[in-house]
């Protein structure tokens, strides 16, 4: 991901290990300015993820793996650091898998360095691979609809979501991208919209109670969302707002598809019905920035996520190939 940072353009990943500290880019901050949050232990790397200085499941479970490398190279306590990681937030289950990923490798005498490291790179590839088989279901002239932040900064390079529209521009194709603004905290407006410029992909973005007048009106050709954390049956958690798109486009007849890696599917639960919904501060809902929109006095409600039945999805993008909700189960054994 190209971004520019002290007046120089380089060639960057979403969080990276570096001499003893994993840096993130800081995407509290994002597009106004980007500056690099330095996590010099495994409280800094709790904070970031908590926090939301690094977000989107795939991103959050390099954080952990590298957050226990660094605890590892420390001579922290393992159990207590993975205890505190894992309580940082509920839903994406990448968090879990990275975790207990890295315990299964110190366990079995692995160097942990080299054992994030591998962690990183495979979840890249496998975003790559996302990429490759999306963009088969992307047309020339496309008008893609999407919601919240699936790209890289949610994943390391790549993204999941973004990833086939990354590979169809790569390819040639003229696209066309309808950015969800994801209130509260606006991840489509802030950071959605920030690596489609980077990429030169033609957008706008759209308030999210706009996205259903788009859909009748005949402007959108496909949804790809990204997801946090997958059940069984294919019921999927991902950014609160999904699940009214996934209706709205089978009101619309417009196929809707989740991109994610396996790491996202917790074998563990049959349905949505088991998903923990992580609920964020009111205060996300009850302020813009330091500005507080609503009366004194008055109390909000902040889902951060909700969970959206297989019955709405007409495949998962992963990458393994293009895969139906019924067939999840034959994929992982």
């Amino acid at each position: 991901m190209k971004v520019e940072i002290d007046g120089h353009i380089k060639d960057l990943r979403a969080l990276w290990f570096e001499d003893g500290i994993i840096k993130f880019l800081d995407q509290r901050k994002i597009p106004e300015k980007v500056e690099i949050f330095n996590a010099k232990d495994y409280n800094d790397v709790a904070f970031a993820i908590k926090d939301m200085v690094v977000r989107g499941a795939p991103a959050i479970g390099v954080s952990a793996a590298y957050g226990i490398a660094q605890a590892v190279l420390q001579g922290k306590d393992i159990k207590k650091v993975s205890e505190v990681l894992k309580l940082t937030r509920p839903t994406a289950h990448d968090l879990f898998f990275a975790v207990d990923y890295m315990l299964k490798k110190i366990d079995e005498g692995e160097d942990p360095i080299k054992a994030s490291e591998n962690y990183a790179e495979d979840i890249v590839e496998r975003a790559r691979k996302i990429g490759e088989y999306g963009n088969s279901l992307i047309k020339d002239n496309s008008r893609i609809m999407t919601h919240c932040n699936a790209g890289a900064l949610a994943v390391l390079d790549w993204g999941t979501a973004l990833a086939p529209m990354r590979y169809a521009k790569r390819e040639g194709k003229n696209i066309f991208v309808w950015v969800d603004e994801t209130r509260p905290r606006l991840q489509g407006a802030r950071l959605t919209s920030w690596e489609l410029k980077q990429e030169g992909i033609d957008h706008k973005i759209i308030a999210d109670n706009a996205s259903g007048f788009i859909m009748q009106q005949g402007k959108v050709d496909l949804i790809i969302v990204g997801a946090d954390r997958i059940a069984l049956n294919g019921d999927f958690a991902n950014k609160i707002g999904t699940y009214e798109k996934a209706v709205l486009a089978k009101e619309n007849g417009i196929p809707f598809y989740v991109a994610a890696p396996m790491s996202t599917i917790d074998k563990s639960i049959e349905s949505g019905k088991k998903i923990p919904i992580e609920e964020r501060s009111q205060d996300e809902v009850l302020y813009a920035g330091s500005c507080r929109i609503a009366p004194e006095g008055v109390k909000a409600y902040n889902p951060a996520f909700d969970v959206t039945p297989s019955k709405y999805v007409e495949g998962f993008i992963t990458e393994y190939g293009i895969i139906k909700p019924n067939k999840i189960k034959d994929l992982l054994w």
